[in-house]
């Protein structure tokens, strides 16, 4: 089942387009990773899928009534400041505004999953900036859409949760669902993602298998560095190893 289609997505800024005629499908069961150097147009694609800024083209969620859409995606931006001082739990459960109920089983595996049970009833603002990230993750998954769209999720999370929160991801992929995230990390791209999509000045110029990507070439052409990659008994590992200018 398709959850996202893009056709010809452009974003312009003034005469510039920041996203250019970007096309792709986004199907239950995958976990696409968005990359890109600051500036390729990663942030403002997910906006423009999701109808939030100004887009010419075509994207299936942006046609959506904005009531059906809150039930069909979920989206996590990149700013992560809870401005009120309201328990953890309760954060949580602002994810299932779309659905009009308290979700109180959406809610309470959205807890376990982000490792969260433990802080429920504590203010969410006297969290660290890292914790309250995974709270506010957990609020995204509590909306149980079938897409969600996450914004360089991991940021700012220790290496243990960064893992965790992309094996979270893998899991509702295995579940029927769909992820689409945005990452700087290339090594937790290659081993989770099934499937990447490499952006360079607003426009896709890779769309394939990880390993398939990430070619040496492109890592040159896009990124400018050079990369140890390697097969494991645990999956593929990606080490950036230095600049090339």
């Amino acid at each position: 089942m398709t959850l996202l289609s893009l056709q010809a997505l452009t974003v312009r800024r003034g005469e510039c387009p920041v996203v250019d005629r970007v096309s792709f499908e986004v199907r239950e069961g995958e976990v696409v990773g968005l990359l890109g150097p600051n500036g390729a147009g990663k942030t403002t694609l997910m906006r423009g899928a999701l109808g939030l800024i100004e887009a010419t083209g075509r994207s299936s969620l942006a046609e959506l009534p904005a009531k059906v859409r809150a039930k069909a995606a979920a989206w996590l931006p990149q700013a992560r400041e809870i401005a009120w001082p309201m328990p953890v739990e309760a954060v949580v459960r602002l994810g299932r505004l779309p659905h009009g109920d308290d979700g109180s089983a959406a809610v309470e595996q959205a807890l376990e999953r982000m490792d969260l049970g433990a802080m429920r009833h504590r203010p969410a603002t006297e969290l660290s900036g890292g914790e309250q990230a995974r709270v506010l993750i957990a609020r995204t998954l509590a909306q149980e859409a079938p897409l969600v769209l996450a914004d360089e999720p991991v940021a700012g999370l220790d290496p243990a949760h960064q893992i965790a929160t992309m094996q979270v991801f893998e899991k509702l992929a295995r579940e029927g669902r769909g992820v689409i995230v945005s990452l700087h990390d290339l090594g937790l791209a290659v081993r989770h993602c099934t499937r990447l999509i490499l952006m360079q000045s607003g426009q896709v110029v890779a769309d394939g298998a990880p390993l398939e990507v990430l070619t040496p070439t492109r890592l040159r052409e896009v990124f400018h560095i050079s990369a140890h990659i390697s097969e494991s008994d645990n999956g593929p590992i990606f080490q950036p190893l230095e600049v090339i200018r």
